[in-house]
């Protein structure tokens, strides 16, 4: 039987060396799915599954430095209609929709809590949660941003993720806490809350800690990988 001839010490650093910048760039050259996220700009839609879009999260640690709730202006009335954006959102997820009266006032309605599973018909009951808190969206990137980019990140409409009305209870228990030490009493909302986390700090360009990251891909390991769709406001 014919025995392959060994390759000289020669060819072999030659093949070395060729290899060594490909080795190179891909060690360096970031995965398909950051790559392609990077691409985007503010106002693109993209959709992808979500274990992805948390792998495209930048991972860094939080720097709580400055942080201050005035420096998130809320809530507002963007459209001038009367309603502020708290009062938004309670219209909007109201199960009954309440009667609106002078300066907005909501009175009657009903309401569903889904971090404890629970119903309200009384609107001073609930808190408008930011899905991420003002503080973690601090630590995360937004310290960098303007007042305006921090004023309209507070009052986000235009994704239904952003902005929940919750029992006020459970938000207060949140208080400005990320998935590495909180969830919500509700576990069968587990899946929908860290999927929409991710989506929301997709949304933003925020970093995610190495703790919240471990927290939210075990989470997610155990939900469905679904597709989120984001239209990047960063």
């Amino acid at each position: 039987m014919r025995l392959p001839r060994l390759a000289s010490a020669a060819t072999v650093s030659a093949l070395a060396a060729l290899l060594a910048p490909a080795a190179a760039h891909a060690a360096t050259a970031p995965p398909a799915h950051t790559a392609s996220l990077q691409r985007h700009g503010p106002g693109d839609t993209i959709t992808l599954p979500v274990r992805d879009a948390l792998a495209a999260l930048t991972v860094d640690d939080e720097n709580r430095t400055g942080y201050s709730r005035d420096k998130f202006k809320h809530w507002t009335d963007a459209d001038k209609d009367g309603c502020n954006t708290r009062a938004e959102v309670l219209l909007d997820e109201a199960v009954a929709k309440p009667g609106v009266g002078p300066r907005c006032t909501l009175t009657g309605g009903s309401w569903y809590s889904p971090y404890d599973d629970q119903y309200f018909d009384n609107a001073s009951k609930l808190d408008v949660d930011h899905l991420v808190p003002l503080a973690e969206a601090w630590d995360s990137g937004a310290s960098a941003w303007t007042p305006k980019e921090r004023e309209l990140y507070a009052n986000d409409l235009d994704d239904e993720r952003a902005l929940i009305a919750v029992s006020a209870a459970s938000n207060r228990s949140k208080a400005d806490q990320d998935p590495s030490t909180w969830l919500p009493p509700y576990a069968g909302y587990w899946c929908t809350y860290v999927t929409n986390w991710v989506a929301d700090k997709t949304r933003y360009r925020l970093s995610i800690d190495p703790a919240e990251q471990t927290a939210l891909a075990e989470r997610l390991a155990a939900c469905p990988d679904q597709p989120i769709t984001v239209t990047l406001a960063r």
